[in-house]
């Protein structure tokens, strides 16, 4: 039987057993992390890996290594790509208005470090760039280093996000109706 015909109770059985059938034989968080990094270019971040734990245990998190400069209309072209995800409109808006401060010269430099993928497992070197004649001061690294981290947050949010969409019931259900996958009344494949 398909899973659409199965009993309410004996579907449910399949849908937990398969429950991790879209992530456990690929690396399903690619197109994500693409996504990722197209987001941080519209930021002015420049990406070169993420890494990522989760989703379930103390220390899970995300982070990535990479360069931060100001980029013009960054906030603009992320109100346009995500305008409901409030909490990426903030970040680029912070950046703006801290770089507005420091005549758009701030630039940083992100590393990780450490066994754990968190956003304080990174290293975050603020200075300014070539044209920068003033020592930047603590309040601004301070808040670059802040931005970036909400941003790492955003990434895990976001990662995880992706995960539970393919492992819910209807991501799964529809794997296993594409798949031809059949059932007995007792929910083993056939």
């Amino acid at each position: 039987m398909k899973i659409d015909e199965l009993p309410e109770e004996v579907k449910e059985f399949v849908l937990d057993k398969n429950r991790m059938i879209n992530v456990e034989h690929v690396d399903w968080w690619d197109s994500a992390i693409d996504e990722v990094k197209e987001i941080g270019e519209k930021i002015g971040i420049d990406i070169d890996k993420v890494y990522f734990s989760g989703f379930s245990s103390q220390g899970d998190g995300a982070c990535f290594e990479g360069e931060y400069q100001y980029k013009r209309k960054s906030t603009k072209e992320i109100k346009e790509y995500a305008p409901n995800d409030g909490e990426l409109i903030e970040i680029a808006e912070n950046l703006q208005k801290l770089q507005r401060r420091f005549f758009y010269q701030l630039y940083a430099r992100v590393k990780q470090r450490g066994h754990y993928m968190h956003e304080m497992c990174t290293v975050i070197d603020v200075s300014g760039n070539e044209d920068f004649s003033y020592e930047v001061h603590n309040d601004a690294e301070d808040g670059i280093i802040e931005f970036l981290r909400d941003f790492m947050r955003w990434i895990y949010s976001y990662l995880e996000a992706e995960y539970n969409a393919l492992t819910s019931d209807k991501a799964v259900e529809e794997t296993l109706k594409i798949n031809e996958y059949n059932f007995d009344l007792e929910g083993t494949e056939l």
